[in-house]
């Protein structure tokens, strides 16, 4: 089984390594960290840096494909077309597309959560509506069909364990869950908005906007927003019948 993760510059590093220490443990499973080339690429912390081992073309049909979400880079990685056209056609074929907490918005960006269910980081949610999605508030995994999507960061957890009982059994998910000690007993209890203090979400808030979107990320904005409208714009000029031949006598005009 392939399971491909993808990266590119700016992910989130806990997006990719939480659901990577879990899939690795899938029978049979073959790990591939596909990007643009092979060779480092950096997270957004801009300390870490992981290998991608392939590349998309090197990739054309992987069974599971999980895309991480960024702070600072996911509307970059939502405006770069290799990413999005090499999503778009191994999905045709996947057992299995997910994403980890703003990874939905790249999805988003390809079509394929077109009124579909969905999730994200819950600062994101608005825009993930935006994107053509219906995001899913209080719900820490969401799938629909072969698509599903985490929540937040941490998320990434949860959903490769997940995955790993829908494809494995639940025996195999829990022999991971036990083998990983994947019991989590937080000293607090504010993991989500419904459950924080209001000071607490504030500053959440005023943090995820340090960091979100810089300027150079306004051109890529614009670029999805622009592709989006074409692509409507196309599609029903696609689906509209061609105008009638007018007729006159003597001939056609």
């Amino acid at each position: 089984m392939q399971i491909a993760i993808v990266l590119y510059p700016g992910f989130t590093a806990l997006d990719v390594v939480g659901p990577y220490e879990v899939l690795r443990l899938l029978p049979d499973a073959e790990v591939r960290f596909v990007g643009a080339e092979p060779g480092p690429v950096v997270a957004d912390s801009g300390v870490l840096f992981l290998g991608a081992t392939h590349t998309y073309t090197e990739t054309p049909s992987p069974d599971i494909v999980l895309v991480p979400g960024s702070g600072p880079r996911t509307v970059t990685a939502m405006a770069d077309r290799q990413l999005t056209e090499w999503l778009r056609r191994v999905h045709l074929t996947t057992r299995w597309t997910t994403s980890v907490c703003t990874g939905s918005m790249i999805l988003a960006a390809t079509g394929i959560l077109d009124g579909q269910p969905a999730t994200t980081h819950w600062q994101v949610l608005p825009a993930l509506a935006a994107m053509g999605a219906q995001p899913r508030n209080a719900q820490r995994i969401v799938h629909s069909g072969k698509v599903a999507t985490a929540a937040g960061v941490s998320s990434g957890i949860d959903l490769a364990l997940w995955l790993a009982g829908e494809i494995a059994g639940r025996e195999h998910a829990e022999m991971i869950q036990l083998y990983l000690e994947y019991d989590p007993q937080p000293p607090y209890d504010a993991g989500h908005p419904s459950k924080a203090d209001r000071a607490v979400v504030t500053a959440a808030k005023a943090l995820g906007r340090r960091i979100a979107v810089n300027p150079s990320e306004m051109r890529a904005i614009s670029v999805i927003a622009w592709r989006r409208v074409l692509g409507k714009f196309r599609k029903r000029r696609e689906l509209s019948p061609a105008p009638a031949k007018q007729w006159r006598a003597g001939g056609s005009t």
